[in-house]
């Protein structure tokens, strides 16, 4: 049988560009008099930008400091032995890059053993062990922390989480076996699962210690100063740890029924590393840890060698490091800066924007619009947003006046463009009228000030082509809600130059978006799929299957919402307006629902009702009901989804082949960022292709073997 060193060794060699974390032993005496402390610092050798994760060396390199600390503690030179992190960083947990390399489950099963085995020694220490909790820490980072005896927590930690059923996979160092015995089964499941299937989301510092996964809370400017002292309490007595008794009644199974619920929910059974980390956390009841350690090595090697922790870890890699570097973004030296915005409009959407434009870029911001009225509701909304950021604590009070200062609202185009260096125009979705607004600003404006439209589905060509100066005209779609969805369509026009290009994507970065450059295409990429994928399920109702049957059909992909609750969202009239748009660009392809367009006469704001008495879930309209006309084609769920499918394999098919996009991941990019789609499908296209139906549809597969599946 192989020794964790041997484990270890072998995994290091399966990963040689491992980021090697080492683990510094030193040795301090405790105040009170409380006796010699052994002190393991996790680093990586790197600032705070980036951090501390476990591959195979890292781990071998911990479990070689704990060699020497067991020593002592066995040996009777120490009284207790640490465990922290470098300035802001604990530990993020494990090291993806190297999970993305294994090919085989015995590997993938090597990688979850060995890092129990090391963490367990801490556990096994015949002194007390301490984690402090001083930075951010993930997966991990956390668990090795659960294996301590005691942990204290700085309260300047903006990240802590167990993110791992969010990627695909279950806390597998730990997790899942003692957090439920630490801090109760409904707590664990409220971390586990309910906050890694809420987009990952963070607990801070001071939500670690009310869930008693810390003993203590502190400062974070003398954190590891004030956790040494409370150290020296707890290790001569005059500081007891009290924690709350476990509930392994009903309670504990009633959490893992509402994880259940909240899973179903979330992915529809359509991603199994939630229902395996609850499967685990429902045999942790009776306190086992090692048939729970077991258990997740089993569950980790299981996923690490399935399509979704492929497809999510690929999804994660374009979220942090494609978003980062556009492809085909122009040299960002010729971007020109931008010191005043101006935006025509000054409706819901408007206003959300120069919201944005002013919390980002700290200038002057300028809104018009036909009316004194509507000019003066528009800056009135951003008002009442700095002060509800005031309220709750985000911006300070001069930060309030200097940003309520800096918008402005006017009616004559003439005096709030004059000095703009970036006009964007949130108006009215028709051709004519974008072109009319785009003629005005184009007449005051500066020479340089680049014109940017927030169009969802006209062309931008189009919409410079009368203008004198049509190279400055750039396409920059939000998606809504705009605070919320970080995806931001820039679209290059016909005559559309690197400069304004640049601006357009300097300007991107500044608003903290993930900005996809894309053709200047019908509906460009996130609204084309949407409305294929919306259009199809629509033709199969008008078509005579039951609206049912069409939604419950899309269920196992495990988006974050139905296709008719979207468009809801959405609204109908949009979705119509978008659909027209398509059907007149690629009639063969993209049809007008009459059905949609009597809801949209009958001026219906969806196909649903929603009623205290049946807990707000959806139900059919009766009004819709009536004015719905269906043939006699009644398609099975799968039938449906196979339709469904295919339509969307076929589009990304024909965007690619048009370079409305620079490669598949750019489409998984912009679904996952402006449309939510979940990272356990990768965005879609890995999904097509593990589900083979873009072989089926196209006679081969997006990506290429081993990007978002197991390589050969």
């Amino acid at each position: 049988m192989s020794t964790t060193a041997e484990l270890l060794k072998g995994a290091a060699e399966l990963f040689p560009d491992e980021v090697v974390t080492s683990a510094h032993v030193r040795h301090l005496d405790l105040p009170f008099g409380a006796g010699r402390f052994a002190l393991i610092t996790l680093d990586n050798g790197f600032d705070h930008t980036k951090p501390t994760t476990f591959g195979p060396q890292s781990l071998a390199n911990l479990n070689a400091a704990i060699d020497q600390v067991e020593q002592e503690a066995l040996a009777g030179s120490i009284v207790g032995a640490g465990i922290t992190g470098k300035p802001f960083i604990f530990a993020v947990g494990a090291d993806l890059k190297g999970v993305e390399l294994l090919k085989k489950h015995d590997e993938a099963l090597a990688i979850g053993k060995g890092g129990h085995d090391v963490f367990k020694r801490i556990a096994a220490l015949a002194v007390p062990s301490f984690a402090y909790y001083n930075g951010a820490a993930m997966g991990g980072g956390v668990e090795v922390g659960l294996h301590c005896t005691y942990r204290t927590v700085s309260k300047a930690i903006p990240a802590f989480s167990l993110p791992e059923v969010f990627l695909g996979l279950v806390p597998g160092w730990g997790g899942c076996a003692l957090l439920p015995n630490l801090i109760g089964a409904e707590r664990a499941v409220s971390v586990i699962i309910e906050n890694s299937l809420n987009q990952n989301r963070q607990l801070k510092g001071k939500q670690v210690f009310e869930l008693g996964i810390a003993d203590a809370i502190f400062e974070g400017a003398d954190f590891l100063e004030q956790s040494l002292l409370w150290t020296a309490n707890v290790l001569n007595g005059t500081t007891e740890v009290v924690r709350d008794e476990i509930d392994r009644g009903e309670a504990w199974d009633a959490a893992v029924a509402k994880g259940r619920f909240i899973a179903d929910s979330k992915v529809h059974g359509a991603a199994p590393a939630a229902y395996r980390a609850l499967d685990i956390i429902a045999a942790a009841k009776d306190g086992d840890l090692q048939a729970g350690f077991d258990a997740e090595d089993t569950a980790l090697a299981d996923l690490i060698m399935g399509g979704e922790l492929r497809s999510g870890i690929y999804a994660f890699n374009l979220v942090q490091k494609r978003a980062k570097r556009p492809a085909g973004a122009p040299d960002k030296s010729l971007a020109r800066p931008v010191t005043k915005v101006g935006v025509v409009g000054a409706g819901l959407m408007a206003s959300q924007l120069a919201l944005l434009f002013l919390r980002r870029l700290e200038v002057p911001v300028v809104l018009t619009d036909i009316d004194q009225e509507r000019v003066d509701k528009g800056v009135g909304y951003v008002h009442a947003e700095i002060q509800k950021l005031l309220g709750k604590g985000r911006i300070n009070q001069d930060k309030a006046n200097r940003l309520t200062a800096l918008v402005t609202g006017v009616l004559d185009k003439a005096e709030g463009f004059a000095d703009a260096d970036f006009i964007i125009e949130a108006v009215f979705e028709e051709m004519s009228v974008k072109q009319k607004v785009f003629a005005e600003v184009e007449a005051v404006a500066p020479a340089h000030a680049i014109l940017a439209t927030n169009t969802s589905s006209l062309s931008v060509s189009e919409m410079a082509s009368k203008l004198q100066h049509p190279e400055r005209v750039v396409g920059f779609h939000f998606f809504n809600p705009v605070a919320i969805l970080p995806l931001l369509e820039i679209v290059r026009g016909e005559q559309t130059d690197d400069a304004s290009l640049a601006t357009a994507f300097g300007v991107a970065k500044k608003l903290k978006k993930t900005a996809v450059l894309t053709k200047d295409a019908p509906a460009f990429v996130v609204n084309r799929i949407l409305t294929r994928f919306m259009g199809e399920i629509q033709n199969v109702i008008d078509e005579g299957t039951p609206v049912v049957t069409a939604e419950k059909a899309i269920e196992p992909l495990g988006l974050p919402m139905s296709p008719l609750v979207l468009l809801e969202l959405v609204g109908p009239a949009i979705g119509l307006h978008v659909s027209e748009t398509l059907n007149r660009a690629f009639p063969e392809r993209f049809t007008v629902s009459p059905n949609l367009a009597a809801v949209v006469k009958a001026g219906k704001r969806g196909f649903y009702t929603y009623s205290a008495e049946n807990g707000f879930k959806p139900e059919l309209d009766p009004e819709v009901a009536a004015l719905l006309v269906q043939g006699d084609v009644v398609l099975t769920e799968e039938q449906v989804r196979d339709r469904v499918l295919d339509a969307v394999a076929q589009e990304i098919g024909l965007m690619l082949e048009e370079g409305v996009v620079a490669e598949a991941q750019d489409i998984d990019l912009c679904l996952i960022t402006g449309a939510g789609w979940p990272f356990h499908l990768g965005g879609v296209t890995p999904y097509l292709d593990r589900e083979g139906v873009s072989e089926r549809v196209n006679g081969k597969k997006f990506l290429a073997p081993g990007l978002a599946s197991v390589p050969a």
